[in-house]
């Protein structure tokens, strides 16, 4: 069964079910059924046309629940549109759903929640951890969304802001694991940027190209975790970089900063550095001073104490760090990272041992226990 050709379908079965009259919340619900069904029954039994197989089951899965909640008539005008199976047309509307899932009657935090789920393929799990909230929190808003859009005319999209933070964090959720996620989330922003004159749009993707850039050096043949320092920057794709800073350099040009072009600015000044050595760390506080003026997010706050760190010494990255909540994501890392380059490494292999029990994801337990461990075997007990 292969679970990515699955992924990559949804959005145009979703699309297919909208434009023929589902609303979108039957018709997510359809082809979630459709999936399962697929799981079931493709291993033994795979279909010459995956994608007409999916939008007819996906089909009369919505019709089987309208005709157990419309009038006769309606039931009868929506079996007449029913697609015969065979080969379905060939559209992509994933770019065109994201912009619906965005409707104005939603506010913008669950679009976006929304949209992760519906169209992105993103579990629940997933989203709440990017957002910092509790799973069941997370599965509340989405259905509350749900409910929101239920039967609403899908004729007035949402705004560009709201979509590019839903291609922000499915990229990210892409990067830390799932290398087509990522290449979607380029493959759409791409799109909107030929479609939209827009600094934003244009700095989302720079930072997208500049991070994925450095895809093959972020991991060691073992799989494990390779941090920016210690990587291999002769693997970095050049080319993938020499467009990100010509995007960037173009949309900064405009004067109209926002928090994507900040922060590909940072890592277009990781990208231009030939050893980690000659990072230029006091422009990155720079550019972080102007991310936490843009968002006063916790996260950049966090990011921002560690460029200070190094801009400035390890112990006024600690004072910075010591300011902020000590429960944020990767805090006790940085605090760990911190007082390893200040000289304590006692203190840090306890706050790398304890980061890893905190960490999102396996590979990041095991560097994480790793630097712990090196630590451990310098210090005399």
């Amino acid at each position: 069964m292969d679970e990515v050709l699955l992924r990559s379908l949804t959005p145009n079965v979703l699309g297919i079910l909208v434009r023929r009259g589902a609303d979108f919340a039957a018709a997510e619900d359809a082809v979630q059924d459709a999936l399962v069904e697929a799981l079931r029954v493709w291993p033994d039994d795979p279909p010459r046309d995956p994608k007409g197989w999916l939008v007819t089951v996906a089909w009369r899965r919505f019709l089987d629940t309208a005709r157990a909640d419309a009038a006769r008539r309606r039931r009868e005008e929506l079996l007449e549109e029913e697609p015969a199976p065979g080969p379905a047309p060939e559209a992509d509307d994933t770019l065109r759903l994201y912009f619906l899932c965005a409707h104005p009657s939603l506010t913008p935090a669950s679009a976006v929640a929304l949209t992760l789920r519906a169209v992105g393929g993103l579990t629940t799990r997933q989203i709440a951890q990017a957002y910092l909230v509790p799973e069941a929190t997370m599965a509340q808003r989405i259905s509350r969304a749900k409910r929101t859009v239920s039967g609403v005319r899908f004729d007035r999209p949402g705004d560009v802001a709201t979509v590019l933070r839903v291609l922000y964090l499915v990229f990210n959720e892409g990067y830390s694991g799932d290398v087509d996620l990522a290449a979607e989330a380029i493959r759409l922003t791409r799109r909107l940027a030929a479609a939209i004159d827009h600094p934003e749009v244009a700095g989302l993707l720079a930072l997208m190209l500049l991070h994925h850039a450095r895809r093959a050096a972020r991991t060691a043949p073992d799989g494990g975790l390779v941090p920016l320092a210690e990587q291999d920057r002769g693997r970095w794709d050049t080319a993938a970089i020499a467009e990100g800073v010509a995007i960037l350099q173009a949309a900064l040009a405009r004067d109209r900063l926002g928090e994507f072009q900040a922060q590909a600015a940072i890592a277009a000044l990781h990208a231009d550095a030939p050893t980690a050595e000659e990072t230029d760390w006091v422009q990155i506080v720079e550019w972080y001073d102007e991310l936490v003026r843009l968002t006063d997010n916790p996260v950049v706050r966090l990011n921002r104490a560690v460029a200070v760190g190094e801009a400035d010494g390890p112990r006024a990255g600690l004072a910075a760090l010591a300011a902020l909540d000590a429960s944020l994501p990767r805090h006790t890392a940085a605090a760990a990272y911190l007082h390893e380059r200040a000289g304590d490494p006692a203190t840090a292999a306890r706050l790398y041992a304890e980061a890893a029990r905190k960490a999102p994801n396996l590979a990041e337990r095991d560097h994480l226990t790793r630097q712990a461990a090196r630590l451990n075997t310098r210090t005399p007990d």
